[in-house]
């Protein structure tokens, strides 16, 4: 059997949580460190009930571009499915928004932002 077609998932947040990976997933991914260059972290209230029940927490870091290409904002790239970025989608409340970045590894990723 092929093995599915993968891409490269960047988190900073609750998508790092073994209890969101398995709600979403079925599965724990594992990922290695990376981070985003002149991005700058804020916090968001989460009001949906799946997600504050698959986190178990209430605020949820967001991040939106600086204007300081210094700052960064550490986190996890993932390598996962088409299947599992699309449950990923699903996962992540209207606040975000999905783009590509280029992380400080090189490495294109998608990764949620604040709309």
């Amino acid at each position: 059997m092929a093995e599915a077609a993968t891409v490269q998932l960047f988190s900073y947040g609750t998508l790092r949580l073994d209890s969101v990976q398995m709600a979403s997933f079925g599965r724990l991914l594992e990922g290695r460190d990376d981070a985003m260059l002149g991005f700058r972290t804020d916090m968001v209230e989460i009001t949906d009930p799946d997600v504050l029940a698959k986190s178990g927490q209430r605020f949820h870091p967001i991040v939106s571009r600086s204007d300081d290409p210094r700052d960064e904002v550490a986190g996890k790239l993932f390598r996962i499915t088409e299947a599992e970025l699309a449950a990923a989608d699903r996962y992540e409340v209207s606040d975000y928004k999905r783009i590509e970045v280029t992380l400080k590894s090189g490495t294109k990723a998608w990764v949620y932002v604040k709309k």
